[in-house]
């Protein structure tokens, strides 16, 4: 919210309370300036001639069968967007978060990739995203416990707005979300890697690695092509050294693709050394070419990992019925 109605109302010389005012009805789930009757009535209507109390409104949801929640967002000037609100036990709920619409990046697996370049979406239509799931969940007196930025678009391509927004929905006056339960996930775009070293919101980062040599990368993943895996884990160890904190290591498991014994093995001799989590993904289809891998052949993955000492995690899909699960969010209506 600080970005464009902060301005607005400094440079209409209002005192710096009214922009609190602004803060509280948004965080109240307040959906149009008239009714914010906190505020006099003629700065409401100048207000609602110049800028949305939203950058985006819902414009389609899908339920899942196990109540993970997507909409389909548009924004002011009418691209769509995406956002994933994951149930959990005791109240708490994920919310995915997107930082562009589309992408350029182009990973094969992933139906975002397949939109092409859209925009970057600005810092409130980043953090709009988070209140507008927050006031849904407390409809089910729930609430909004985590937020990744795993949703359409590589976050590291849109630092400025994604870091603006993580601070938002940080602060106490915002969604007072902890930092340790705010991530970051990037493809690999190492100058964005290199800005969270000085990031002061110590967030967690997510690097999607997705495979342990550079011929299959750069096949599922062009962006490997201009910062191969040495690059790219190079980068995630500069950050470990300069922060203390372990990258967590996303890994899609694909049949025959990346998910050998053989692969499990390059994967633990590039991480030995300690400084990352594995977690291990089911594919969610896309349309495209690609299987996920049979039951077996994860266990039999991650046993070797288990055995050179990486214990990883095995995430299980959410949402994968409404199109809403990892890697299916293409703006689809579900």
């Amino acid at each position: 919210m600080k970005d464009d109605i902060s301005s607005i109302l400094k440079g209409w010389g209002e005192p710096a309370y009214r922009i609190k005012q602004v803060e509280d009805a948004r965080r109240t789930g307040i959906r149009s300036w008239e009714d914010v009757t906190t505020l006099p009535k003629d700065l409401r209507e100048k207000l609602s001639e110049v800028v949305p109390l939203w950058t985006v409104t819902p414009d389609a949801v899908a339920e899942s069968t196990d109540g993970t929640l997507k909409w389909r967002l548009r924004t002011h000037d009418g691209l769509a967007i995406e956002s994933v609100l994951i149930k959990h036990a005791r109240g708490r709920r994920t919310l995915c978060v997107s930082s562009q619409a589309g992408c350029a990046l182009g990973c094969k697996f992933c139906a975002t990739g397949t939109m092409g370049p859209g925009r970057d979406l600005t810092s409130r239509e980043i953090s709009d995203q988070a209140y507008l799931a927050n006031d849904v969940a407390r409809e089910a007196d729930a609430r909004v416990s985590n937020v990744v930025f795993m949703g359409m678009g590589e976050p590291l391509q849109n630092t400025a707005a994604v870091f603006e927004a993580v601070r938002e929905i940080h602060s106490p006056e915002g969604l007072g979300i902890s930092a340790r339960q705010i991530a970051i996930s990037t493809a690999g775009w190492v100058p964005g890697i290199d800005e969270m070293m000085d990031f002061e919101v110590p967030v967690r980062l997510a690097l999607s690695l997705h495979a342990a040599d550079d011929a299959t990368r750069s096949q599922l993943m062009p962006v490997n092509n201009r910062w191969p895996i040495a690059n790219v884990l190079s980068a995630c160890r500069r950050y470990g050294d300069r922060t203390g904190r372990r990258v967590f290591i996303e890994y899609l498991l694909l049949e025959e693709i990346n998910d050998s014994v053989a692969d499990a093995k390059r994967l633990a001799e590039l991480l030995r050394d300690g400084r990352f989590h594995v977690n291990l993904i089911e594919y969610n289809a896309t349309g495209g070419p690609y299987r996920g891998s049979p039951q077996e052949r994860r266990r039999r993955f991650a046993e070797e990992l288990e055995r050179a000492g990486l214990y990883p995690s095995m995430r299980r899909s959410r949402g994968a019925d409404i199109a809403a699960a990892c890697g299916q969010l293409a703006n689809s209506p579900a």
